[in-house]
């Protein structure tokens, strides 16, 4: 056995995958974000409800990295 890895839970593995999948989707959106700032015409209402759910996915992604990552106190 390698000690080098720390034993992970069953849901500490769930919040990983989870924390990816809102990761690339996050980063999916600013993509989105990105090419419709650059259309001749862009559609200022899609935008900010792409920037409103990019802020909500941010907000669910600090969350669960506060789950995996605990304050120390020192």
């Amino acid at each position: 056995m390698n000690d080098d890895e720390p034993f992970l839970s069953e849901e500490d593995l769930a919040l990983h995958a989870r924390l990816k999948v809102l990761q690339l989707e996050h980063a999916d959106l600013d993509a989105s974000i990105e090419a419709l700032g650059h259309m001749p015409v862009p559609d200022q209402l899609m935008i900010a409800r792409m920037k409103r759910k990019k802020l909500t996915l941010r907000d669910e992604i600090t969350k669960i990295e506060d789950r995996i990552l605990p304050d120390i106190i020192a």
